[in-house]
C-alpha cells in the first residue's frame, strides 16, 4: 500500500511538471535566459533614417530571437566623431563614454589606440572555410598585427560625383565638356575656368567667383596620385616629396590658389548642396547625402541631377583608386557576447542580406558569391543617382587597381596634420593671389615650401 502511494505521488508530480514546467529539476529545460545585448555605434545613416538600423531590427527579430541576442545602437554618427570617441574612451579620458561592445572603424583608429589588444580577434570565431567566402584585400585591411579585429561589412572607394545641372549650364556657355573630367589636367583647367566664368556673371563685383571642385580627403589625392606616377609617398614613416608629388603638388595648387577648389572644413557634399562646387571626389557611400536639390545663398532652390563617375586618373599615371569602408571592431568581453557580436555578422554578410545592405549605402558587398548576385539585384534599383553610382562602381573595377594604405605608426598624424596645414597655406595664398602679389607660379612653389616647413612642427 505504501508503495502505490508513493508511486501516486511520484506520477502526480511528474504530471505536475509536465503541465507547468516552472519547478526546478522537474525537467532538463531550463528557464530562458535574458537576451545578450550588445551595444553599436555606427555611421551608416542617421539615427532615426538608417539602413543599418532597418537591418539590426531584423536580425533582433528573427536570428536574434532565434540565439537570445539584442543589438542595441547607442550612437549614430560620422567617422570623425566616432574615431574620436573610440580614442577617448580607449584612453580613458574624463568624461569620455565607455567603449560600446561593436564599433565601426577604420584601422588608422586601431593603430592609434594605446592597445588593440582590448579587440576581438575573429580569426577565433570564424573558421578558416568561412573566412576563404571574403575577399582576401578587404579581411586584409583589417588584419593588424596578424589578428583580425575590423571586420568588412561593406567597402567602398572613392567616386566622382557632379551636379549634372550645374555643369551643363556651365558647358552650354564655355564648351566645357564631360569627358574633361576623366584625367585630373582636365579637371583641373576646368575649375580655373569655372571660377574665371563665374567672377565674370558680376562685373561689378571683383573675385567672387566660385569654386568648381571639392575633396572630400585631400591627403588621399596626394597619396594616390603620387603612387600612380610610381612614386612611392611615404619614406620612413614621413611624406616623400620626391618629384612626382611636384606632379601632383603644382596643377592642385595652381587651381586652388586661383579660385577653383573649395578649401573649407567641412565634407564635400555641403559645398555641392548649396551650389557652391559642381564637382566633388568622395568616399561612395556619400552617395547617401547627396540631395535632388541645391539650395543656394539667397536661399533659391533648384532640382538638380546628381550623376557618378570614376575618380580622375592623371594622363601619364597608373588609374589606381582608394580603398575605402570601414569595419566592425568587437571589444573583447565574455565569450557569449563575442561569439554574438560574430553570429550578427555572419547573417549581416551572407549574400543576399549583404547586397541588400550594400545597395542601399552605396557600397560594395565583402563576398565573392555577394559579387555574383550584385549584378541582377542592380536591375531593381529605380534611384538613377545609385544606378549611376553602381554603373562607375563597374567601371572601375574593371579599369582600376584598389590601392590600400600603408600601416604605419605615423599615418593618422600626417593625415591630420597635412589636411589641416595644405587647406590655411592655400586659403593664405590665394588672398596672396587676389592681392597680387606674385605671379601664380610662384605662389604654387611658394606654397610647397611652406607645407613642408609646416609638416614638420
Amino acid at each position: 500500500m505504501k508503495k502505490f502511494v508513493g508511486n501516486k505521488y511520484i506520477t502526480l508530480g511528474i504530471l505536475v511538471c509536465l503541465v507547468l514546467g516552472a519547478l526546478p529539476g522537474c525537467t532538463n529545460n531550463e528557464k530562458k535566459k535574458d537576451p545578450i545585448t550588445l551595444t553599436i555605434w555606427h555611421v551608416y545613416g542617421g539615427q532615426t533614417d538608417s539602413p543599418l538600423n532597418d537591418m539590426i531590427d531584423e536580425f533582433n527579430e528573427t536570428v536574434g530571437a532565434e540565439e537570445g541576442i539584442k543589438l542595441q545602437v547607442t550612437v549614430v554618427s560620422n567617422t570623425n566623431n566616432i574615431h574620436n570617441a573610440v580614442l577617448r574612451a580607449a584612453n580613458k579620458e574624463p568624461g569620455a563614454a565607455e567603449l560600446p561592445d561593436m564599433f565601426i572603424s577604420y584601422p588608422k583608429t586601431i593603430l592609434a589606440m594605446p592597445d588593440s589588444n582590448i579587440l576581438v580577434d575573429y580569426k577565433d570565431y570564424f573558421s578558416e572555410e568561412e573566412l576563404s567566402a571574403y575577399i582576401p584585400s578587404f579581411l586584409e585591411e583589417g588584419t593588424i598585427d596578424d589578428r583580425l579585429v575590423s571586420f568588412p561589412l561593406a567597402k567602398s572607394t572613392e567616386i566622382m560625383f557632379i551636379d549634372k545641372t550645374l555643369f551643363n549650364r556651365f558647358s552650354k556657355e564655355t564648351g566645357a565638356k564631360i569627358e574633361d573630367l576623366n584625367t585630373w589636367e582636365g579637371l583641373f583647367n576646368l575649375s580655373t575656368e569655372y571660377y574665371r566664368w563665374t567672377d565674370k556673371q558680376t562685373p561689378d563685383i571683383e573675385g567672387d567667383g566660385k569654386t568648381f571642385f571639392v575633396h572630400d580627403y585631400h591627403f588621399n589625392y596626394f597619396q594616390v596620385g603620387t603612387e600612380s606616377m610610381g612614386e612611392d609617398f611615404f619614406k620612413n614613416g614621413e611624406i616623400a616629396y620626391g618629384k612626382k608629388f611636384e606632379k601632383v603638388w603644382n596643377p592642385y595648387a595652381k587651381a586652388a590658389i586661383e579660385g577653383g577648389i573649395w578649401l573649407n572644413e567641412g565634407y564635400a557634399t555641403e559645398p555641392l548642396r548649396t551650389g557652391n562646387a559642381v564637382v566633388s571626389v568622395a568616399s561612395s557611400a556619400s552617395v547617401l547625402y547627396y540631395e535632388d536639390i541645391v539650395t543656394y545663398e539667397d536661399n533659391r532652390s533648384e532640382k538638380i541631377e546628381v550623376i557618378a563617375k570614376p575618380v580622375p586618373h592623371f594622363e601619364n599615371g597608373e588609374k589606381i583608386v582608394m580603398q575605402r569602408g570601414a569595419g566592425f571592431c568587437t571589444v573583447k568581453s565574455t565569450p557569449e557576447k563575442e561569439q554574438a557580436a560574430a553570429t550578427f555578422l555572419k547573417w549581416l554578410t551572407e549574400p543576399e542580406n549583404n547586397v541588400r545592405f550594400v545597395t542601399q549605402v552605396g557600397y560594395m558587398p565583402v563576398t565573392e558569391e555577394s559579387f555574383d548576385i550584385l549584378p541582377e539585384t542592380l536591375k531593381n534599383l529605380e534611384d538613377p543617382k545609385y544606378r549611376s553610382l553602381y554603373d562607375a562602381f563597374v567601371k572601375t573595377q574593371n579599369s582600376y587597381k584598389f590601392y590600400t594604405p600603408p600601416q604605419l605608426d605615423t599615418y593618422l598624424e600626417l593625415e591630420t596634420s597635412m589636411e589641416k596645414n595644405l587647406r590655411s597655406i592655400l586659403r593664405m595664398t590665394n588672398k596672396r593671389w587676389k592681392r597680387n602679389e606674385k605671379d601664380v607660379d610662384t605662389l604654387v612653389t611658394e606654397a610647397l615650401e611652406s607645407l613642408k616647413i609646416d609638416m614638420k612642427k
